[in-house]
């Protein structure tokens, strides 16, 4: 479908952009730099998010075994973990595409938003959490997690053992929008809203002010909102394999290069996209494109993000 060439774009880094360990994750952010400075030498504005869910995972494993060592270690809730994460990804991408402007002599800027995402109080998610987190224990050690803090729930997950569950509460607005807009204006390559972004509520008892809530994000969501709320034109999320397709991993499989969203909707009906893979991308890509006219979303991968927006290669969704 033919549209007007996008000046804002919001590029969502999928799981295989980030390593398992700091430093394979170094490795493969200065991989990925150069090709996302591809896209700014296409005309392009961009704002980069990315997914956190090992990193805030091993974050909280550390500070759980450094309790159980030492009991005057503080354990860490998720807000903070996430915040962490957020931090030290961020660190990786500035100074991985730092690297790469200096090899291609450009003087641009990098600045990472550590970024909060209001969230509903009231979302039916808190009242049924289901996303694991967290290490495994034995029923006993839940039991007694959960005696020492009623607020939390633990379930038996896969025959491994019983891991916490949280809510994965709708997002409703990236708290940080202004900045990221601000920094924009002024030439800034921007990292924001990392696993979705930190979940927060106003707290009324606390002048309306924003509070931490122990809930995921999902960061495909995350990253349709950041695209809403500063006002992009393209989204490109991109993942392990170049396009979405139907019959995935089949003989019959067949490959997308362009959706409409009723298409879209209707393949999601059917069943065709991996519940954790996937589906969740095709159903933020709809939900971008639904936003306003003119808007698209591609998904793609890594390798090929210039190609995506140059539109060559990726699987375009839209009105």
């Amino acid at each position: 479908m033919p549209y007007g060439k996008p000046t804002r774009v919001v590029i969502a880094l999928g799981g295989n952009a980030l390593g398992d360990t700091p430093e394979e994750q170094i490795t493969r952010v200065r991989e990925a730099a150069p090709t996302l400075l591809k896209v700014i030498n296409q005309g392009n504005e961009i704002i980069i998010t990315h997914g956190n869910g090992p990193q805030v995972g091993m974050i909280q494993k550390a500070f759980t075994y450094a309790k159980e060592v030492n009991d005057k270690i503080p354990a860490m809730d998720l807000p903070e973990c996430g915040a962490m994460s957020q931090g030290y990804i961020g660190y990786h991408l500035q100074q991985a595409i730092g690297v790469a402007l200096h090899k291609a002599y450009k003087r641009w800027h990098v600045a990472t938003i550590v970024t909060q995402t209001e969230v509903d109080p009231n979302d039916p998610a808190f009242d049924n959490p289901t996303k694991p987190i967290g290490a495994f224990l034995t029923k006993e050690q839940a039991e007694s997690e959960m005696a020492a803090h009623p607020e939390q729930q633990f379930v038996e997950d896969s025959g491994r053992g019983y891991r916490r569950v949280v809510a994965s509460p709708e997002p409703k607005k990236i708290v940080e929008a202004e900045s990221i807009l601000n920094l924009l204006d002024n030439e800034f390559i921007v990292i924001s809203t990392g696993g979705g972004g930190i979940p927060v509520v106003r707290d009324y008892t606390d002048g309306g002010a924003y509070k931490g809530v122990a809930a995921v994000i999902d960061k495909d969501m995350g990253a349709e909102l950041l695209g809403e709320d500063c006002e992009a034109d393209l989204l490109i999320l991109l993942t392990a394999v170049d396009h979405v397709a139907v019959n995935f991993g089949t003989p019959e499989q067949r490959d997308l290069d362009d959706l409409s969203v009723e298409e879209a909707k209707r393949y999601l009906d059917a069943g065709e996209f991996g519940k954790g893979s996937m589906e969740p991308k095709v159903r933020a890509a709809v939900r971008f494109a639904e936003s306003r006219p003119g808007r698209v979303c591609i998904i793609g991968s890594l390798e090929k993000a210039a190609e995506a927006v140059a539109g060559t290669s990726g699987t375009r969704i839209h009105m």
